[in-house]
């Protein structure tokens, strides 16, 4: 193959008080042709991101295409690589991983090799942690981890009822500002807090939704966080309030709600963030061959 067609989905990671361990993919994606060219490097954006991101060797799809194929010995002479973005960039909803795992994917398929261990591991890499980049390359949810200097992760089926709602704001936020915010230390009861309910979250998640009110409680990392985003702290409270479960979407500054049924409230204040209604991705990362 010279050319292939990447369908890269979304994720939302954390999920509660599964911080750097639990995502799960959002029906929300990015598409990509990668075409090997003659020489040269052209790439071409459209959609989200498209006045900002740059368009030469730094560009974050391109650096991960380099090194997946400098892992699989292929040989790229040129370039040609088309993006039509739909993710929001810095918004909590793993773009940067979505990048990353389009990158690793186009290697793979060009070089005819199926997704692996290894595919997992370049993709984790960019990020330090494999939640997100696990969740757009697998699907569905996954719980990540770490072994020494290696990046595990496992996938779980997603309860069928599950209806994701993601409210977004105009505002961007930066994942390493708001890492920043986060002690180095917490105490020995928040840390069995958050042990308890990231186990809760993958049993509500994938088994028994009705308990995900409780799941998603989180004291890990959302608490040091509100001062980078207080309105997103406002509308977890919010819903959380009316019986909602929510949580921080990633970073933030999106809040993720897991509705009953897919019901809002009515009512519900909302201002500054555009709410949207998106379903799991069940299939991850897709690879296809064109012409």
């Amino acid at each position: 193959m010279t050319t292939v067609r990447v369908t890269v989905p979304a994720s939302t990671a954390n999920l509660g008080s599964g911080f750097d361990a639990l995502g799960m993919a959002l029906g929300l994606h990015d598409e990509l042709e990668f075409e090997v060219v003659g020489d040269g490097l052209r790439v071409e954006v459209a959609g989200e991101g498209a006045g900002g991101v740059p368009r030469d060797e730094s560009h974050l799809v391109v650096r991960a295409f380099r090194a997946a194929a400098a892992h699989l010995g292929l040989d790229v002479p040129g370039l040609r690589l088309r993006c039509r973005n739909a993710i929001p960039h810095a918004r909590g909803l793993g773009s940067s991983s979505a990048a990353v795992v389009a990158g690793v994917g186009a290697a793979y398929g060009l070089a005819g090799r199926e997704l692996d261990t290894t595919a997992l591991q370049l993709a984790a890499e960019f990020d330090g942690h494999a939640d997100n980049a696990a969740a757009s390359m697998f699907g569905g949810v996954v719980i990540a981890w770490t072994e020494g200097d290696r990046f595990r992760a496992v996938r779980a089926d997603p309860h069928p009822s599950l209806a994701p709602v993601v409210f977004v704001p105009a505002a961007e936020s930066s994942t390493r500002t708001t890492r920043g915010l986060l002690p180095s230390k917490v105490p020995h009861e928040d840390a069995a807090f958050a042990a308890g309910r990231a186990a809760l979250a993958v049993h509500a998640l994938t088994t028994d939704p009705s308990l995900l009110l409780d799941a998603l409680v989180d004291r890990l990392h959302e608490p040091y966080r509100e001062p980078a985003w207080p309105a997103t702290t406002r509308l977890v409270n919010a819903l959380r309030e009316a019986g909602v479960p929510a949580a921080v979407s990633g970073a933030g500054p999106t809040v993720l709600a897991l509705p009953p049924h897919g019901e809002l409230p009515p009512g519900l204040a909302h201002d500054g963030f555009g709410a949207r209604r998106l379903p799991v991705d069940a299939a991850g990362v897709r690879v296809a061959p064109l012409g």
